[in-house]
């Protein structure tokens, strides 16, 4: 179709009834120059290049490029744009647009309306955090608080108001580098974790066409720790602990966690209804284990001294948890970790987390016979093989027996006098080496 052809086509776009105000039709093709030329008068005015395509110019020097139309028999305008956000280019692209979704039966303006109301009704990122919260982490995590900790703590300060389908790779790379330009190159990794599932989520119910985090490696290197604390170290934490700034509550927890050689979230989260003190077992139920799974831990003499010590300071009559918060719930997940970063020099350990406990725990057992499956088993970790399946024997006689084991050979590790100086880290091998072989005879 030539250009004269299409002018004739689309002449019925002009509406029947122009605006009350100053209008010149059919100007010459808009450029950059002239518009940026254009005056304002006392009256507002418009000026047309054709096809409906022309520019609104108000008194007090506002640009707006507008588009009329006949759509269903009725005359319409819309407002593409304003100058100079909306570039001359940008312009014709977007009444190129409008005269495309008219042609196949579109009413454009109408379109435009939608898609605004369908903006302004998009989650924020401040939605999508609390509704990812409740839909999907609390019922599927029972370390949610962490997930909530890192939202609050990194994400939400930077994006709450902004559009969950707006945030970009460049967007998530920038939050991304802002923690690690603090020093935490670890916590951006799990803030990169948090948020890429937060964005699946969002996915999944169709709030967002794509993750912003595709693509996106973590920033931090991630360290294996394979920190066993040397028999000279075990006894340091131990004397250490009873004279560390930090609560009695989180003396308990930490020794309890060398005890039992459970999980920290699994100690933290304890109530007094999963305690049989009598019978010696702590059930954690399937909610609020790792894996998913319930388990069944034996309790030794020393872990119900310890419960017993517990039972002192807050009693079930005030909380049903072991260990509760000053504030609601039990202690926070990173409660532990804080208690003995603040207090390593009292400790007198180095280069020391929580988590090393029940990994110390575990290297001693099976270094004085207990077997890795009965092992496993104590530790609730999943096996991923087919015959596990099958296998529904509880193994509690097995796991009390090595819960026994290590209650003994803690006992003797503990009485034995410790050496004038902590290991250095790169002793720390040679030295348990030696001390195992003495402590296991």
């Amino acid at each position: 179709m030539s250009h004269r052809d299409s002018d004739i086509a689309t002449s019925n776009l002009l509406p029947q009834v122009l605006p009350q105000e100053e209008t010149t039709r059919g100007t010459s093709k808009f450029t950059d120059r002239a518009i940026k030329n254009l005056k304002p008068r006392a009256d507002r005015y418009e000026l047309w290049e054709g096809n409906g395509f022309g520019i609104r110019v108000t008194p007090n020097g506002t640009k707006a490029w507008v588009f009329v139309y006949h759509h269903a028999g009725r005359s319409r305008r819309m407002t593409l744009g304003t100058y100079p956000s909306m570039t001359v280019a940008q312009a014709h692209l977007a009444h190129g647009e409008a005269l495309a979704d008219l042609e196949q039966g579109i009413d454009p303006g109408a379109a435009v309306v939608r898609q605004h109301r369908a903006d302004r009704a998009a989650p924020t990122i401040g939605d999508l955090a609390a509704e990812y919260l409740e839909r999907w982490a609390k019922p599927r995590k029972r370390s949610w608080k962490e997930d909530e900790r890192i939202l609050n703590k990194d994400v939400l300060p930077l994006w709450r108001w902004s559009k969950a389908k707006e945030i970009t790779r460049s967007d998530v790379i920038a939050l991304l580098d802002r923690i690690v330009d603090r020093g935490a190159p670890i916590g951006a990794n799990r803030t990169l974790a948090v948020v890429r599932r937060m964005f699946n989520f969002a996915l999944s119910r169709d709030l967002v066409s794509a993750n912003p985090c595709a693509q996106v490696s973590p920033p931090g290197k991630e360290n294996q720790r394979d920190r066993v604390l040397s028999p000279d170290e075990l006894r340091v934490f131990w004397r250490g602990l009873d004279d560390a700034a930090m609560s009695p509550a989180s003396r308990i927890a930490l020794k309890l966690m060398l005890v039992t050689a459970q999980r920290k979230g699994e100690v933290i989260s304890v109530r007094w209804e999963d305690i049989d003190m009598a019978g010696g077992w702590w059930t954690i139920p399937a909610e609020r284990s790792k894996n998913g799974l319930p388990h069944r831990v034996p309790l030794s003499r020393q872990a119900t001294s310890l419960l017993a010590d517990a039972h002192k300071l807050v009693g079930e009559e005030k909380s049903p948890w072991v260990f509760p918060s000053p504030k609601k719930g039990h202690i926070g997940s990173t409660a532990l970790d804080h208690a003995l970063r603040r207090s390593i020099k009292d400790v007198g350990l180095v280069d020391f987390t929580p988590h090393d406990l029940r990994r110390t725990a575990a290297s001693y057992m099976t270094s004085i016979g207990i077997s890795r499956l009965v092992l496993a088993k104590l530790l609730n970790h999943v096996e991923r093989e087919v015959t596990a399946v099958y296998d529904r024997h509880s193994y509690d006689p097995d796991k009390r027996d090595a819960a026994m084991r290590w209650e003994r050979q803690l006992r003797l590790l503990l009485r034995k006098k410790s050496s004038p100086r902590v290991v250095a880290p790169e002793d720390r091998d040679a030295t348990r080496s030696s001390s195992l072989s003495a402590g296991a005879s």
